[in-house]
């Protein structure tokens, strides 16, 4: 009577692996073209940042942080912490992990934002995508990395995959309520004077959604950043893959340098991406 009755088991483990065998059975061409697609975004957006000499590079974001945040102490600290990087010896390594963020951050806005225009216009499609999004949030970051494994194999594209489920849920959540909560007034005017729906939407929403879907972009982009050693553990190099080498060695100071690099990057762009939600 103590143990959970054995007759009650769901077997959805079972139904899961079914569902994924037929999924790589039937779909393997697609999931070819997604990785492909993936791969040459992120390669493009590598080749960009390893373009770009540092002495180029730490400049551009020393007057970022001016002209965005509006303070020049925040651009004085932006270049400090990327001569920092650079002076541990991660410069290349850092390019490599921005690159990965940000093209993760990309496909998030590509997938994100659309769904989040579509649950703030029906209440149906809110009440079915928000415990999808809980889900999404609340699942560990580890089992994304089997399904993406078993699709794409190793290398940078699986990362990219279980990165952009893991950081995708921010931007629809606060786009859906930046939408929702524009003053319904505004919304009313501007049908009073003709606009179209599509007008109403990129004319009057959109606009002033904008703090709030930049806050959403913001914590993708954060998001995006945690899970740069977990993708690490499926081949994705960059700052995450020196972490997870200091752990297997156990070299204290190595781990220190890279985590410190981790760090700092998450600040420059926590900075960058916050400025644009404040309201100007």
């Amino acid at each position: 009577m103590i143990n959970f009755p054995e007759m009650a088991g769901i077997p959805l483990a079972k139904w899961i692996d079914s569902a994924m065998s037929w999924l790589l059975k039937n779909l393997d061409g697609f999931f070819d073209a997604v990785g492909f697609v993936i791969l040459q975004v992120v390669i493009l957006f590598e080749k960009v940042f390893l373009f770009i000499p540092w002495f180029v590079l730490i400049p551009l974001a020393g007057l970022a942080g001016w002209k965005l945040v509006g303070k020049w102490k925040t651009g004085l600290s932006f270049m400090i912490l990327l001569l920092l990087i650079g002076s541990f010896g991660y410069w290349e390594l850092a390019m490599r992990t921005l690159s990965l963020v940000i093209a993760s951050v990309f496909f998030s806005l590509l997938i994100g934002l659309p769904l989040g225009i579509h649950m703030a216009r029906s209440d149906r499609a809110e009440s079915i995508m928000k415990p999808v999004l809980d889900g999404m949030q609340t699942m560990p970051s580890f089992v994304y990395l089997i399904p993406a494994l078993m699709f794409f194999g190793m290398g940078k594209v699986p990362a990219m995959v279980a990165t952009i489920i893991y950081a995708v849920p921010p931007v629809i959540r606060l786009t859906n309520v930046g939408i929702r909560t524009v003053e319904k007034e505004a919304v009313e005017a501007s049908k009073a004077f003709g606009a179209s729906a599509r007008e109403v939407l990129f004319d009057v929403q959109l606009p002033l959604a904008k703090p709030t879907i930049m806050v959403g972009i913001n914590q993708t982009t954060m998001m995006a950043l945690s899970m740069v050693v977990i993708g690490s553990m499926i081949g994705a190099k960059g700052l995450g893959m020196e972490v997870l080498l200091a752990i297997n060695r156990i070299e204290v100071g190595k781990g220190f340098e890279a985590g410190l690099s981790i760090v700092f990057l998450a600040i420059i762009v926590d900075r960058i991406t916050f400025s644009f939600s404040k309201k100007k």
